[in-house]
């Protein structure tokens, strides 16, 4: 069952910039983190950054140095600043949120339709 609304992806040349958004429409209880994970065609899903409700960012080693996850549990809302963008970015995004600040995987308690981000010159 989708409960997050994401929006931003679209087309990006390499170097570029995208800003993702993710909002929960209903408030949310129990949950201590939110974040992205991503699925590229023909591979396994991805964490990509989370942020715990006591301000703990994490990071996939990939992303490091070009993305960075803002906004808060508190605000129902988290944002995914994407720059220096290259061609092996290009998947699905995924909004979710869990009320383990230490999700590592598997099924979220909450997540988004998904929102498509292509970098390709």
């Amino acid at each position: 069952q989708v409960q997050l609304a994401e929006s931003g992806g679209g087309f990006a040349q390499p170097g570029g910039s995208l800003r993702l958004s993710c909002a929960a429409p209903d408030p949310m209880h129990n949950i201590k983190i939110m974040g992205w994970y991503r699925q590229a065609p023909g591979k396994q899903r991805e964490l990509v950054a989370g942020l715990t409700t006591g301000g703990r960012r994490d990071y996939a080693d990939a992303v490091k140095g070009r993305f960075t996850i803002t906004g808060g549990v508190t605000n129902n809302t988290v944002y995914l600043q994407m720059n220096s963008l290259k061609p092996e970015d290009t998947a699905v995004y995924y909004c979710y949120a869990d009320p383990s600040p230490y999700f590592a995987g598997g099924q979220p308690e909450l997540w988004g339709q998904g929102t498509l981000v292509t970098v390709s010159s």
